[in-house]
């Protein structure tokens, strides 16, 4: 008896001594959402010449790598993705356009002898760059043959910048300046021209003291026009950095100003706080000192998780800030099944003791804890594996919740509550009394399943609003899934959404789906491009005083196309993975009676998205896996119970053991259901529009996961038991009287 606890509690020493050793020592990273700037996806494209696999795009990121360095960005990130996108983090770069068209450019730089001036009609024909129209012949040199390139000034020279060419062959470029040389001083043969990307940028005609055969000496040369410093030095690190080897095309681009990023922060740690001290004030007022200790564990809980995404290295975004926040409700969940199953232990046997009621609580609670573990963890493994941006962090920070809420409940929470446990009374305790919500059930005892049909009736209509809500307002589905471009302006003064739309049409874009509130204008449109966005926000700032650009977010046609048919398979491998775990546990009725419930919660969410017209996004996908993880689980307890009183009490009706079972686990249920709605309205309150949806989302499933559960899956299961011609259940055999007995699992 004295080892097992010696080592749980060494062990739990040993894990908040190292949580908080790496607590100190390492530096969390924050994502782009969280400290401002600009994050580009590209997605290589097969050329002609080249075939745009892993091989190809890993030399594409080392070029944009040598580019970002060179515009001076502060820590950089760019990763491979997969075989043929790149991922390019730029904190503290707030214009896309520039971003873009410096990182991204395919830069062919390349510098022809020019054979001639060129007719209307000539096919061949490039325009130079004063808009005359040249004949060009083959390159003769190519990117690949300039050393190095800087801006340059001279203030003895006038204002102005160009750029500085050094070539690796000098011979290269003295014989192509020496044969232009050997034309006429006006001749356009007597220029050369430098083509980047097709297009060309410069094209002056040699200087007149150059000798004919001997051209430009020292391997050098001048890239002159009417450049600003920032365009002589964009130039500079395009040519320097060189030519991609595969073109690419920008499929996922998300900008977000560092206002918004701080603001971020400060509202999730407030949401952190406020949902800690609301289940802390709830737990402790429903457990007394065991939640107490509980309330203790859970700063353990939040330590370890943090503790744990620091040394991964994860970087924390907003929606993971939420699945953080929301893994504190998790963590409550697993000390609630634990109190729930003591209590009734030492209500049937006394005289054992609270510290023999609490060992068989944690022991026989085991079961229903892993069911909620593993459900959860399978909503967050789907976002990570299908999910894009921001929202894979969600999944990352909900599985170390998860886990580490584990580490909290099964290892902290019981060393400090064996500790405790028998040196104190037990009303102190919280462990010796039924509770308010069983005392309250067991008196008055009401007969739910008297008429299930009725239960059913009532789901069904609330499916039928729903999908007339589908039908009748469709979806709105978000850019993520659409395509497009988001931008979100602050503004100084309010602006009323039809002035708002009048602004943008004029704009040239009729057809935008402009909203408006009290400190801003959100703009959408799937063609929208980066000088579109410039030119709106000039015609909103004529119409709203100053102007600011605080997020926006683009997504590419066929990105927004891949991240629509994920969302599908998610959810079709989500419910398909809890139709296996189903049928593993339960009999066919059991398990259809659940799915035929998850799918009224969904439905229910969805049809009240639709009629609010709330967004469909990534962050709602979150919520979606994250409801049908605790809306299975929820059910697999239900069931279980069902399973153990129509074992028991062999001859009676189906219903009476789905009655008894819903009233045994239903102060499990409010007491889990209430600690994570506190989380929930905490980030209500406190998360900002998009966490606010995702908030939204998930009190409206917890809630309805929690009602189907008595009231569809426990009728459905009595409903389709009648097509069920196996008999009941075996009751358990008894064990030998030297072990204590072990319980089902099942939590009362």
């Amino acid at each position: 008896m004295f080892r097992a606890p010696f080592w749980r509690a060494v062990t739990a020493c040993a894990v908040i001594v190292i949580s908080l050793a790496v607590t100190l020592a390492g530096t969390p990273r924050l994502g782009l959402d969280l400290r401002g700037g600009t994050q580009l996806v590209f997605e290589s494209r097969s050329s002609p010449t080249v075939q745009a696999d892993a091989a190809a795009t890993d030399r594409a990121l080392d070029v944009l790598r040598q580019r970002a360095d060179a515009l001076g960005v502060v820590d950089p990130t760019l990763v491979r993705s997969g075989e043929r996108r790149i991922i390019v983090e730029l904190p503290g770069v707030l214009d896309p356009r520039q971003a873009a068209e410096v990182i991204g450019r395919t830069a062919q730089l390349a510098f022809h002898p020019v054979l001639g001036a060129a007719g209307p009609g000539d096919s061949s024909a490039v325009r130079d760059e004063n808009g005359g129209l040249l004949k060009l012949g083959p390159a003769a040199i190519t990117g690949d043959g300039v050393r190095d390139a800087a801006e340059q000034s001279d203030p003895q020279r006038g204002p102005g910048w160009w750029v500085g060419l050094e070539f690796r062959e000098e011979a290269a470029w003295r014989q192509l300046t020496g044969e232009a040389a050997c034309q006429p001083r006006d001749d356009p043969r007597r220029r050369i021209a430098i083509v980047l990307d097709r297009e060309v940028i410069s094209s002056p005609p040699l200087d007149p003291s150059i000798a004919c055969g001997a051209g430009i000496p020292g391997g050098g040369a001048q890239i002159t026009g009417s450049f600003t410093h920032e365009e002589a030095r964009d130039l500079a690190v395009l040519i320097k950095g060189g030519a991609l080897p595969v073109p690419l095309d920008l499929v996922e681009q998300r900008t977000v100003g560092p206002t918004l990023g701080a603001a971020a922060i400060d509202a999730s740690a407030r949401a952190a706080i406020a949902g800690l001290v609301l289940t802390a004030a709830f737990i402790v007022a429903v457990y007394r000192l065991a939640g107490l200790l509980s309330v203790a564990a859970l700063l353990c809980y939040g330590l370890i998780s943090y503790a744990a995404l620091v040394a991964m290295g994860a970087t924390f975004t907003l929606p993971g800030l939420a699945g953080f926040v929301l893994a504190i409700g998790m963590a409550i969940d697993a000390n609630v099944l634990v109190f729930e199953r003591a209590r009734e232990e030492y209500q049937q046997a006394p005289g054992r003791g609270l510290r023999k009621a609490l060992d068989r609580g944690f022991r026989n609670a085991w079961s229903a804890i892993a069911d909620s573990n593993v459900t959860t963890l399978i909503a967050a493994g789907l976002l990570f594996w299908l999910a894009s941006g921001p929202v894979k962090g969600f999944g990352v920070t909900l599985a170390v919740g998860v886990l580490a809420s584990l580490v909290s409940a099964m290892l902290i929470t019981r060393v400090l509550t064996q500790t405790v446990m028998g040196r104190v009374g037990p009303r102190l305790s919280g462990l010796g009394t039924a509770g308010s919500v069983r005392t309250w059930l067991t008196r008055r005892n009401p007969r739910l399943m008297r008429r299930p049909k009725l239960w059913l009736a009532v789901a069904g209509g609330l499916v039928a609003v729903a999908v007339a809500g589908l039908a009748l307002r469709g979806l709105n589905f978000g850019v993520e899934f659409t395509g497009g471009r988001l931008v979100e302006f602050a503004t100084s003064r309010p602006i009323p959404a039809d002035v708002a739309g009048e602004a943008v049409a004029r704009a040239g874009f009729p057809t935008a789906v402009v909203q408006a509130g009290d400190d801003g204008v959100s703009v959408r449109a799937a063609r929208l491009g980066l000088d579109d966005v410039a030119r709106i926000e000039q015609a909103l700032e004529a119409r709203a005083g100053e102007v600011t650009k605080r997020s926006e977010e683009f997504i590419g046609p066929s990105l927004g196309e891949e991240l629509r048919r994920n969302a599908l398979v998610a959810l079709g491998v989500a419910v398909a993975l809890q139709l296996g775990y189903l049928a593993v546990r339960f009999r066919w009725t059991f398990g259809a009676a659940a799915v035929l419930a998850l799918l009224v919660d969904v439905l229910v969410v969805a049809g009240m998205f639709a009629w609010l017209n709330k967004p469909i996004d990534g962050v709602f996908l979150a919520a979606t896996l994250t409801i049908v993880g605790y809306s299975v689980n929820d059910k697999v307890v239900v069931f279980d119970r069902v399973r153990e009183l129509w074992a028991a009490r062999r001859g009676e009706p189906l219903a009476e053991a789905v009655n008894g079972a819903i009233l045994q686990t239903m102060p499990r249920t409010v007491n889990t259901g209430l600690g994570a709605l506190f989380i929930l309205l905490a980030l209500m309150a406190f998360g900002g529009d998009s966490l606010r949806d995702f908030a939204i989302a998930l009190v409206a499933g917890i809630v309805t996961g929690t009602l189907s559960s008595a009231f569809v899956a426990g009728p459905a299961a009595i409903w389709l038991g009648r097509f069920d011609r196996r008999p009941a259940p075996e009751p358990a055999k008894p064990r030998r009287a030297a072990r204590e007995p072990r319980g089902s699992g099942a939590v009362v």
